[in-house]
């Protein structure tokens, strides 16, 4: 079994190539899904980010205000070190204890944003990060997610930049262009998956629509 590490910036269009991943036979193990899951009333983790960022993070429900958390902790550094030290840890043992849980299939996608911050990747066999410019990344977020140009800028800020993800990557699929294009990179990928020794399927280079 191949473990994939996928991750990409802020609107740079990574559930795309998951969801295309997962149309090919791969299981996709979803980390804002799980920290999802980890903040539901009741979760330690929901009472620590209570105590640190205060309960007006929490609705009239209980349940945590995600948008005004973001808000919060991307608004300086050392907030944002707090929701990292309260969050990444544990979805970092979740997800690994689901992709240990994963048998029978060729791939399993670790579809993860902070995969490069966390120093996950050594935790994976081969890294594929998704990439577009990054004022491709603003209008991206802004037009389809309904965030503030500020709040997007704080966020990019918060995570690494395109040369560090890249730098560590075995494949690049740039997503800047049509879907069709983008689905041509994934299917020269899937191809490198399941068809390629591992040694040889971590090379480093982008999955250009015209490779073989």
């Amino acid at each position: 079994m191949r473990r994939v590490g996928l991750t990409g910036g802020i609107g740079a269009g990574k559930s795309t190539v998951a969801r295309m991943l997962a149309e090919r036979g791969a299981v996709v193990i979803d980390a804002d899904l799980i920290a999802r899951e980890l903040v539901e009333p009741g979760q330690p983790a929901l009472a620590e980010l209570v105590e640190a960022f205060g309960p007006q993070v929490l609705r009239s429900d209980g349940s945590l205000n995600r948008g005004l958390l973001a808000h919060l902790a991307f608004g300086s550094p050392e907030a944002t070190q707090r929701l990292n030290a309260i969050m990444h840890p544990r979805i970092a043992r979740e997800s690994a204890r689901r992709i240990e849980a994963v048998h029978g299939v060729e791939v399993v996608v670790y579809d993860m944003p902070l995969l490069v911050e966390t120093g996950q990747q050594d935790a994976v066999d081969v890294v594929v990060v998704v990439d577009v410019p990054e004022d491709e990344q603003m209008r991206r977020a802004v037009t389809f997610r309904g965030l503030g140009e500020e709040d997007v800028r704080r966020r990019m800020q918060a995570q690494a930049g395109r040369s560090e993800r890249t730098g560590v990557a075995d494949y690049v699929i740039d997503n800047s262009g049509t879907l069709e294009q983008t689905r041509e990179q994934v299917d020269a990928l899937w191809r490198a998956l399941t068809t390629k020794p591992a040694a040889d399927a971590r090379r480093g280079e982008a999955c250009r629509s015209d490779q073989p």
